[in-house]
């Protein structure tokens, strides 16, 4: 897959992920958070205003501290395509 083609479904995916209505499983959504974030180079400190809300977003993105943006692409992608996969 190029590099193109890895953005365009990336991109599909978090389109997909955006146009969901139903509520994810927390730590669905706690890795999505961090394989975007990692994906799309963003090291903005999480902000919510619960305290323990950013404690597990900053641990879901220390746990892929050492991911490469294209595998955070990949990985996002195969998250979204398994979880609409089985959820049927």
């Amino acid at each position: 897959m190029t590099s193109e083609e890895l953005d365009i479904e990336f991109i599909e995916s978090v389109e997909r992920v955006n146009a969901h209505n139903e509520p994810f499983p927390a730590d669905l959504l706690l890795r999505l958070y961090a394989y975007y974030k990692k994906a799309s180079n963003n090291y903005s400190r999480p902000s919510s205003s619960k305290p323990i809300i950013n404690a597990f977003k900053t641990n879901a993105l220390f746990q892929v501290q050492d991911v490469t943006e294209d595998e955070a692409k990949r990985i996002y992608i195969d998250l979204v395509t398994n979880y609409f996969l089985y959820r049927k």
